[in-house]
């Protein structure tokens, strides 16, 4: 496993949600990004306690993220360790209920 993929999985397992994302929570880069953080938002996560990863700010990590989880777009959203999706698929999930139940059972 290369530095960068290392990094990343100790990034992962940080924090019980993990987004990386263009930007920050309090001020979104792209529409994708916006969007994950209004889909988490109405899931009722704290921003505060978010732990978000701008990944305009360490091209490494862009490009090492979306070979760590096999998934070409961003941003890209972590539950207790495990790849959740992008922003289509958080609102796939939000509307069936699953992401909630997925928020709900973090430790």
């Amino acid at each position: 496993m290369s530095d960068t993929q290392q990094r990343i999985a100790e990034l992962v397992k940080s924090s019980p949600v993990v987004l990386f994302m263009k930007g920050s929570a309090s001020f979104p880069q792209c529409g994708f990004s916006g969007r994950a953080i209004q889909i988490l938002q109405a899931c009722g996560v704290d921003l505060k306690t978010l732990k978000t990863l701008n990944v305009l700010e360490d091209e490494e990590i862009r490009a090492g993220i979306k070979e760590y989880s096999h998934w070409p777009t961003i941003p890209q959203l972590y539950v207790n360790g495990e790849f959740i999706g992008g922003s289509d698929i958080m609102m796939e999930m939000y509307e069936n209920g699953e992401l909630q139940q997925a928020l709900s059972a973090k430790v």
